[in-house]
């Protein structure tokens, strides 16, 4: 044996479970086909608990909590193995819809436990043993799992056959939630037009079909988009319809997201006093309706606030509260981007040893669930700051890193972020040319993607760029109208941060404050 190797230890326990598992596998191996199907149906009927779930579960409303879904995996796989090799035709079609039911029960479980990569697997397996509108709405949830990881291309790919079934089936309720979930995933890979015409056709659809609720849910979602297209009169409109919809229906949940929405749009348009209000009220909502996983949500968007206003301790203390929310329900998504946040707040704060750890953390996280598009967003995060702390190789190779999962995800709007951040490091780091050609990318993308708030900020930061090459007429020029853009959106925050960079760059240079004449 070569020197160092290690070496492997039987005992008499390792060896007795060897050989039992070794006979145990022979004894089933020996078994005629039709005996192995009677194990099978003997080890379901022993696993199903003695009040059976409903055989006509398999619907399309959400099914029921059961004692039986702890083991529905396992029930799924003996109810598969039973209906191959059934006694008589009648035993085989029971097996076949219990296999049905407990493969479904099982995709649900994973869904509720956020094990996306395997609530993925299950419901498209689940679909391949039914059709019609059934098959569509489980290559929706499918979807759903698949954007839950970060994973847009194959949720997108997923959703679209889902609409395309409802749409064959004629199930226009079905058709305005499939069309209204690939709405969102246009959204958030960038394409802000055809986001909006998916959104508007659901509504239309929800309207027609004079489906109240997902109306209001409908709603709901374009107020995003008609802010970063900077249509804040729009935002603020169609938010508040959304509230109002979903307020007919006394349920506290729905209550409470669009309460959420509507404060995120406050906070962006500067209202911060009725932004806080409403978060706090969205909070009650979902506390009240047990649902601590909206609560940790609403709770992170929360610290934003607190920390976009100055209130560094108390963001802090919040973005604490979210995480253990998010832990104590094994939401690791949310927990991951939740961590990023508090890393951005460490940044402002200077705490650069707990900003890389948190980032850090964030990643192993996003990594170990598979969300690869908030693996990209993090990795983007710690190339600033080891930017800021002059690790300018470690900060070019993690935004290539950011870049190429952005690509590969085709999240159009990261990308945009990533190349504008590129850009900055290039100006710092002496780069001209590259800093010039990094600028235009990052503008290019933010104007097809719609995105006003990026694109006002990226001017603010090219401004600055020109500031450094003595172009001060284009440093001038550029940075009015950023500043415009974000005044326009009431982003203040954004606003004064970037006032604050602007004068300092020129101090250095010696010229004028940029806003100096403006009113």
């Amino acid at each position: 044996m070569e020197s160092g190797a290690k070496k492997t230890i039987y005992t008499a326990e390792n060896i007795y479970f060897f050989r039992h598992a070794l006979l145990r596998d022979a004894a089933y191996q020996l078994q005629l086909p039709g005996d192995r199907a009677r194990l099978h149906g003997l080890a379901f009927e022993v696993i199903d608990p003695p009040e059976p779930s409903p055989l006509d579960a398999v619907d399309l409303s959400p099914v029921t909590r059961h004692a039986a879904d702890a083991s529905a995996e396992e029930l799924a796989g003996h109810a598969l193995q039973a209906a191959d090799g059934g006694d008589s035709g009648m035993a085989r079609e029971r097996f076949r819809g219990l296999h049905r039911l407990y493969l479904r029960r099982a995709a649900e479980r994973m869904d509720r436990g956020y094990r996306h990569e395997s609530a993925c697997v299950a419901w498209q397996t689940f679909a391949e043993f039914v059709a019609g509108s059934e098959r569509g709405e489980a290559l929706r949830r499918a979807g759903m799992a698949a954007h839950s990881r970060g994973k847009l291309k194959e949720a997108e790919e997923l959703v679209s056959r889902s609409v395309a079934i409802h749409r064959q089936e004629a199930n226009r309720r079905l058709e305005g939630m499939a069309l209204g979930y690939l709405a969102g995933i246009y959204r958030d890979t960038g394409r802000v037009g055809q986001a909006q015409r998916a959104y508007e056709e659901a509504l239309a659809i929800h309207r027609d079909a004079g489906d109240r609720r997902s109306e209001g849910r409908a709603l709901g979602s374009l107020v995003g988009v008609y802010w970063e297209t900077g249509r804040m009169q729009e935002a603020c409109s169609v938010a508040e319809q959304a509230l109002a919809t979903l307020q007919e229906f006394g349920d506290r949940r729905l209550e409470g997201i669009a309460l959420g929405n509507l404060a995120n749009l406050y906070q962006h348009m500067g209202r911060i006093e009725q932004a806080e209000t409403a978060f706090e009220q969205a909070l009650a909502l979902h506390h009240d309706a047990g649902d601590p996983r909206a609560e940790g949500l609403v709770m992170g968007n929360l610290g934003i606030l607190c920390q976009r206003t100055g209130r560094s301790e108390r963001a802090e203390c919040v973005y604490e509260r979210a995480l253990a929310l998010h832990r104590e329900v094994g939401n690791r998504r949310d927990e991951g981007i939740t961590l990023v946040n508090l890393g951005g707040l460490f940044v402002d704060l200077e705490r650069y040893e707990d900003a890389e750890r948190a980032y850090r953390q964030a990643l192993a996280i996003h990594r170990d669930v598979g969300n690869r598009r908030s693996e990209g967003i993090a990795l983007c995060c710690l190339a600033v700051l080891c930017q800021k702390t002059e690790r300018s190789e470690e900060a070019r190779s993690t935004f290539d890193q950011a870049l190429i999962i952005h690509r590969e995800v085709g999240d159009r709007r990261s990308e945009g972020v990533a190349l504008g951040n590129l850009a900055n490091h290039f100006r710092d780091t002496g780069r001209t040319e590259e800093a010039e050609h990094a600028y235009a990318l990052a503008l290019d993308i933010h104007r097809k993607v719609g995105d006003k708030r990026f694109e006002g900020a990226e001017l603010c930061d090219q401004a600055v760029f020109h500031l450094s090459q003595r172009r001060v007429k284009e440093a001038r020029d550029g940075w009015r109208s950023g500043a415009a853009i974000l005044q326009a959106l009431g982003d203040s925050f954004e606003l004064r941060r970037k006032t604050d960079e602007m004068r300092e760059a020129c101090a250095r240079a010696g010229v004028a404050p940029l806003d100096g004449d403006l009113a």
